[in-house]
């Protein structure tokens, strides 16, 4: 048994972008660019992609990425992650969304030294939100939390809020995590989406739900998460100035 793999759970049924992980962003797909980001941070025998789509399945062989096949009916990314956890043992299961192509490889490296150092906790990157347009906007998840790190909420709404409806200051989700086996074992074992989880279309909330902690750890700001064809083209223009320079 591993002590980590890193997870990407692909799906192509995306409702705000369909077919994202097989997007292009210069030349390369989204799944593929997010994949080789991790490669910069463990060595790729340590990387799998987890999908229920042959289309996505095929473009990772293709690629040479491992893959596995898992359920159509997943609820979240992260019950897909419990299902590929049912092919591939490990005792921790670092996630990375596949929608994040500009993930930072030093990220990456920090989320797996934390779990390393605090194996029965989940874990979760957060970075400070650097605009207004950041704070307000309805794709980008807000977060706080206590004084020693741990998660109090996390929220689409602009939170932590304030009288005037000010921008002052606020942190958004960076979509790393870490899951212990055992409690991925007991957020997959819900049925359906918690309350909250819900409302919001934020799944680390069921961990809330559940009653566990969920431990946040600083993380660098330039990763951008692709929800929608306007933050494509934003990634694009990123990579594009990163090729001229």
């Amino acid at each position: 048994m591993n002590d980590f793999v890193i997870v990407i759970p692909a799906r192509y049924r995306s409702s705000r972008l369909p077919g994202k992980p097989l997007i292009y962003l210069e030349g390369k797909s989204m799944l593929l660019r997010t994949y080789e980001q991790c490669c910069k941070a463990v060595a790729a025998e340590y990387i799998y992609v987890a999908t229920d789509d042959e289309r996505i399945y095929t473009h990772c062989i293709k690629n040479n990425m491992q893959v596995e096949m898992t359920s159509p009916d997943c609820l979240t990314g992260t019950d897909r992650i419990a299902d590929f956890a049912k092919k591939v043992r490990a005792k921790t299961y670092i996630n990375v969304q596949g929608d994040e192509p500009l993930i930072n490889p030093e990220d990456l490296t920090e989320i797996i030294k934390t779990s390393k150092n605090h194996p029965a906790d989940i874990i979760n990157g957060y970075a400070t939100i650097t605009s207004e347009e950041q704070y307000k906007s309805l794709h980008i998840p807000k977060v706080v939390f206590r004084p020693d790190k741990r998660l109090l909420y996390m929220s689409r709404s602009p939170i932590p809020g304030n009288k005037q409806g000010d921008f002052q200051k606020s942190w958004r989700q960076i979509c790393i995590y870490a899951f212990p086996s055992d409690s991925l074992s007991k957020f997959a074992e819900q049925k359906q989406k918690t309350n909250l989880e819900q409302q919001e279309d934020i799944e680390i909330l069921r961990f809330l739900e559940l009653g566990f902690d969920v431990r946040m750890v600083e993380l660098s700001t330039g990763s951008i998460a692709v929800d929608t064809p306007e933050d494509a083209i934003k990634v694009r223009e990123i990579l594009q100035k990163i090729k001229t320079k």
